[in-house]
């Protein structure tokens, strides 16, 4: 019997422990033999969500995705945002969500519900680390690295 079809969503710009943990655990969630599929925010969705540039492309964040051990298809996400095109597109059995994603995880539900869609859905905790584990934590380290050398940002 083949696994459940997982999707998974984010916009992966600075890969570190919390995205991989996050992967591995949306896969483990899918049961054996489960096939994980990462959609990968567009540009554009960065720039709204986050009201800044993207820090690396959708090409190269997709690219770097599909490279990771438990990834078995990195997809980028359409622009503007449509839960209907990715379903219609990977028809997944379960969509995991990140402990950052709770926004999305609500409109997500209330669309399945609108549509009449069985879609398991889940929520990843947020892993913890003494090491930095967000993008937001890893450029924070950054800046104060420079800052301690006397360089400063452009």
């Amino acid at each position: 019997m083949a696994g459940k079809r997982v999707l998974a969503s984010g916009v992966f710009e600075l890969i570190h422990p919390g995205h991989l943990r996050f992967l591995e655990e949306a896969k483990r969630l899918g049961g054996e033999g489960a096939k994980l599929i990462v959609v990968v925010a567009r540009d554009e969705t960065v720039r709204r969500r986050k009201g800044r540039e993207p820090i690396l492309g959708e090409d190269a964040r997709r690219y770097v995705v599909s490279m990771l051990k438990p990834v078995d298809e990195a997809i980028l996400g359409y622009a503007p945002l449509s839960f209907e095109k990715v379903i219609e597109q990977v028809k997944p059995d379960l969509v995991v969500f990140g402990h950052d994603q709770a926004d999305l995880m609500k409109s997500f539900k209330e669309f399945i519900r609108e549509k009449g869609l069985r879609i398991e859905v889940a929520r990843v905790r947020k892993y913890s680390s003494y090491e930095p584990c967000s993008t937001t934590e890893i450029l924070e380290k950054v800046l104060e690295i420079l800052r301690s050398e006397g360089l400063r940002p452009r």
